[in-house]
């Protein structure tokens, strides 16, 4: 497992030709929503590479009836990002696929934000958060900011920030709590982390490589949640990304996060991305982990494309 700083930088791979002539073109999935037949933009950077690397790629919805999953050297989740609403039926779906990167038991236990609890409790600094089950009554404080989103949600969907100062805004805060409930969705009450508006929220991507699991590069996230939940009904909210060199710290968080998956799961990862924000005390905490289906934001690091091209090869020879 190469968590020790490096960085792939590898050669391009081709598939050998005894390979081919064995086993023909290897054609791969990348995994979809109707939304985004065609795949979202950073994730057709993918394209060139892989068939530079003798590999056929084909975008596939994931619900699309009447796909022979089995018919894929490799199913890579992508923009699947409208699972959160069916997520019971998306992690049946995932069960079914042979060959699927990230393997489906880890989206089943990465789709559900619970896995917060798990990493706290292993030791990993994560944001602190308080556990609405749906039918509880949650009591507003009476001060601080807070942010309120579901426990399954993707693309900080129905997700808000609240000064609960403000009467109004703890009206609201409840609201959106119990609008979760009745729906049937746990919520999170979290703890608003200031320093995501000034020193932003960076995302550390690592991918499989020939040594496993490494560091490829990072971005930063600027601040998106400027207040109450608006109930979109968007796809995902616009994000503004830039690139950044981690720090010190924030490269030792991502790998304490990584070594606390359960089961010692990193060689089985084709990617996974670490999103930190610095606490009160300027320590980096862990905001998510994504391990489903997580922008990797390719276009903003030289050389992103093909290493998960390379990756990607990983899993087929």
């Amino acid at each position: 497992m190469a968590l020790d700083g490096s960085t792939h930088n590898g050669p391009l791979i081709n598939l050998s030709e005894s390979y081919r002539a064995t086993r023909g073109e290897p054609r791969v999935a990348l995994v979809t929503c109707a939304e985004l037949p065609e795949l979202d933009p950073d994730d057709r950077l993918l394209v060139g590479p892989l068939a530079a690397r003798g590999v056929r790629i084909e975008p596939v919805v994931w619900d699309a009836p009447g796909v022979d999953w089995a018919a894929y050297r490799l199913v890579v989740l992508r923009s699947a990002w409208d699972y959160a609403s069916r997520r019971d039926e998306f992690v049946a779906w995932a069960d079914t696929v042979p060959r699927l990167a990230n393997p489906s038991d880890l989206v089943r236990w990465n789709t559900d934000k619970r896995y917060l609890a798990e990493l706290a409790d292993a030791g990993v600094p994560t944001v602190p958060t308080e556990w609405v089950e749906p039918g509880a009554t949650w009591r507003p404080p009476t001060g601080g900011e807070y942010v309120i989103k579901p426990a399954i949600s993707a693309g900080s969907l129905d997700t808000g920030r609240y000064d609960l100062a403000d009467p109004a805004l703890r009206g609201l805060a409840a609201r959106h709590v119990a609008r979760l409930g009745a729906a049937g969705r746990l919520a999170m009450v979290q703890p608003y982390l200031s320093a995501v508006d000034t020193v932003g929220e960076t995302a550390l991507l690592f991918l499989a490589g020939p040594d496993g699991l490494g560091f490829s590069h990072a971005i930063r996230k600027g601040a998106m949640l400027t207040g109450p939940d608006q109930e979109t009904v968007e796809l995902f909210r616009s994000e503004k990304i830039t690139p950044r060199t981690p720090s010190t710290a924030e490269r030792a968080t991502a790998e304490r996060v990584l070594a606390a998956l359960p089961g010692g799961t990193t060689e089985r990862l084709l990617y996974a991305r670490v999103d930190l924000i610095p606490g009160p005390d300027g320590t980096p905490v862990l905001v998510e982990l994504e391990l489903t289906e997580p922008s990797l934001f390719l276009a903003h690091a030289p050389g992103a494309a093909d290493r998960l091209a390379d990756g990607i090869l990983t899993r087929l020879s």
